[in-house]
């Protein structure tokens, strides 16, 4: 057994209506002043009434800044820091999804180190803690309340980059799924997929330990048994807990075995295509892992069994292909787009493509099977091939 650590937030509290606790954890913490973190469509939807009037009722001043950009570019966040100096605020609130938490993330560090933000890219990179942070995900799919990464779009070098640092790790976690009740198909579909390539990735990655995979297979069952439910019931009620609990620890399983070629290879097409995240993931994910099968066959036969396929009577190698099957069913279920095309990639674009992912080493480093750049080219090119029709 090598030596690893574990890391996830300070507290985390999971339930339905687990937002009422929030005033409770703020007073905690201590906090004189705290800000809310969010973006224009959380603060129209009415969900931070909850958090509102949670922190009205320990008398705490909050101020609201929702002006967090989707897929924030680091312009985003440095426009932001502007207005946040100097106002002495000893508690960040962030409430939305991947980007809000990122941006909250961040912004907490930025308010105690020197450094431009560009120069905390990279790992372990951050000298001093940061503010306090509460995070609340209002979407089934990050896990960037649990994690100690950010990413953010470089729109400089038209990629996607990121700050790791165990001093991005919240103080509080709070994971509602009641918050999740009203988000679009869509949404929940990319960032359902994106939860689950989280599970998928850091359960075969090659920092897996005892720990981390327990985890990511609980994450991978609830997450393939209700992801087409939440899609396409949107109130059913258990489905949504499934999918937060379900994305929660995929987040935890992320945060501590990390991810591998599929996060690489999905950087370059966020950066340069501006293809959200979780769908970048999931479009990627059934051709990485048709690479990675022969690598672990014993632990792709049992991400097959917990995507709740059948694989009694099969062999060790049928049974570890039933992932890629299931993966690709499931992603054209809920109508993630199964083709580069459908998001605006040609061919002429496929060795550029490569080329920027193959210097993502941090991740590439993880994966379970070794990637060139020409076996990263022809993975993207089998994606480019596939006839969606």
């Amino acid at each position: 057994m090598t030596i690893s650590y574990f890391r996830t937030a300070q507290t985390l509290i999971t339930g339905r209506d687990s937002i009422s606790k929030i005033g409770e954890e703020a007073k905690k913490l201590g906090s004189k002043k705290a800000i809310i973190i969010t973006d224009k469509v959380i603060r129209q939807t009415g969900l931070l009434s909850k958090v509102i009037f949670s922190l009205e009722e320990i008398n705490l001043a909050v101020d609201i800044m929702d002006e967090v950009m989707p897929e924030p570019p680091f312009e985003n966040l440095e426009q932001m820091m502007i207005q946040l100096e100097g106002k002495e605020y000893d508690l960040l609130i962030g409430v939305g999804g991947g980007s809000v938490l990122d941006a909250t993330k961040v912004l907490s560090i930025m308010l105690t180190n020197q450094e431009n933000v560009r120069d905390l890219v990279g790992i372990e990179k951050v000298q001093n803690a940061g503010i306090s942070t509460i995070l609340v995900p209002t979407t089934s799919g990050t896990g960037s309340e649990v994690t100690y990464n950010a990413i953010f779009t470089d729109v400089r070098d038209k990629v996607k980059k990121g700050i790791v640092s165990p001093y991005l790790l919240p103080k509080v976690a709070i994971v509602d799924p009641a918050l999740t009740l009203t988000v679009p198909p869509s949404v929940t579909a990319a960032t359902g997929m994106d939860a689950l390539v989280h599970a998928v990735e850091s359960y075969t990655a090659i920092r897996a330990g005892e720990l981390t995979d327990g985890i990511a297979l609980q994450a991978i069952k609830l997450i393939s048994r209700s992801l087409r439910k939440a899609v396409y019931n949107g109130k059913d009620v258990k489905a949504r807990e499934d999918m937060a609990m379900g994305s929660l620890l995929a987040g935890i399983s992320l945060g501590n075995a990390g991810v591998g070629a599929v996060h690489a290879l999905a950087y370059p097409l966020g950066g340069k295509f501006k293809v959200p995240h979780g769908v970048a993931n999931s479009l990627l994910l059934p051709f990485v892992m048709k690479y990675n099968v022969v690598a672990d066959l014993e632990k792709f036969a049992e991400v097959a069994k917990a995507l709740g396929e059948n694989i009694e009577g099969l062999s060790l190698r049928e049974a570890a292909n039933c992932t890629v099957y299931a993966l690709t069913q499931l992603a054209q279920d809920i109508g993630i787009p199964s083709s580069l095309k459908d998001v605006g990639v040609t061919a002429e674009d496929i060795p550029n493509l490569a080329e920027e992912a193959s210097k993502i080493d941090r991740l590439l480093n993880n994966n379970p099977r070794w990637l060139t750049v020409k076996e990263i080219e022809k993975i993207y090119e089998e994606a480019y091939k596939v006839d969606t029709k």
